[in-house]
């Protein structure tokens, strides 16, 4: 794999991609449709997956490709594949509330290796770069042109006083019990997989997530998070978090940066 030119067209796909769903956003109304699966899709959602998977398939042919949008790509059984979610945080764009973003990931034997978050509303956008670096890259951004990017490192966390973050649209009493096994000073909420760039830019040191969530939902954030050399654990045992599982459903899990003394269940 040009992991190079992967990173340039990741990141040309996702600002496209951006670009199409901010003009859903801002439009004065838009429809809202309800999978199979009771979540909600809009014009926008479907609009960024043609785009993204549009691009990937052009210059990735032969890596499988999946996508939250084609329920014909969840049966893919791959070494490596490239996973998409084209709006993560549908709920928080439908609600207006600007956390949202473009996913993008490169999964190889399990391990997110590559992956982009483009929080357009936000103007925020987080990568790794060819060497599997993360960096933030500052606005305006231009697909052909890469701006100036600033390297991320994650924090080195006070066990006295962490910084948690947590999800805005799926919080639950387990969850917050499991926070206040902590001692926390400051306590964010935010949507989609913004919570875990917020942890490798070392704005919060520690996510879990005691709930359902889809592989496309975090590979891209986690796999920004290994670049800025944070880690990701599964919740019951605190063991590796691996990607490509049967039907690429995910179990609880904890995003945080190394230092931060893990409680279990």
């Amino acid at each position: 794999m040009d992991h190079q030119k992967l990173v340039a067209v990741m990141r040309e796909a996702a600002l496209e991609a951006g670009q199409a769903i901010m003009e859903v956003y801002d439009a004065d109304d838009f429809d809202v449709k309800t999978k199979s699966d009771d979540s909600p899709v809009t014009e926008a959602d479907e609009r960024a997956d043609a785009m993204i998977s549009a691009r990937l398939r052009a210059a990735f042919p032969d890596v499988a490709l999946v996508t939250e949008e084609q329920a014909d790509s969840h049966g893919i059984s791959a070494g490596r594949f490239l996973i998409v979610d084209p709006l993560d945080g549908t709920k928080e764009f439908i609600k207006r509330r600007g956390d949202f973003t473009v996913n993008i990931a490169l999964v190889e034997d399990g391990v997110p290796v590559r992956g982009i978050v483009y929080a357009p509303a936000k103007g925020r956008l987080f990568y790794t770069d060819a060497d599997g670096v993360s960096v933030e890259e500052r606005g305006p951004f231009e697909p052909d042109v890469p701006g100036r990017v600033e390297k991320l490192a994650v924090s080195v966390p006070d066990n006295a006083a962490l910084r948690v973050v947590a999800s805005k649209s799926h919080r639950d009493q387990a969850t917050d019990d499991y926070i206040n096994r902590y001692a926390h000073a400051d306590m964010k909420s935010a949507g989609s997989s913004l919570k875990f760039c917020l942890v490798a830019t070392g704005e919060a040191d520690i996510y879990p997530r005691l709930g359902r969530t889809m592989e496309w939902d975090t590979a891209a954030g986690d796999a920004v998070l290994r670049g800025a050399g944070g880690a990701m654990v599964r919740f019951e045992d605190h063991g590796p978090f691996t990607y490509g599982k049967d039907g690429f459903a995910n179990g609880f899990f904890i995003a945080y940066a190394p230092g931060v003394d893990l409680k279990h269940p």
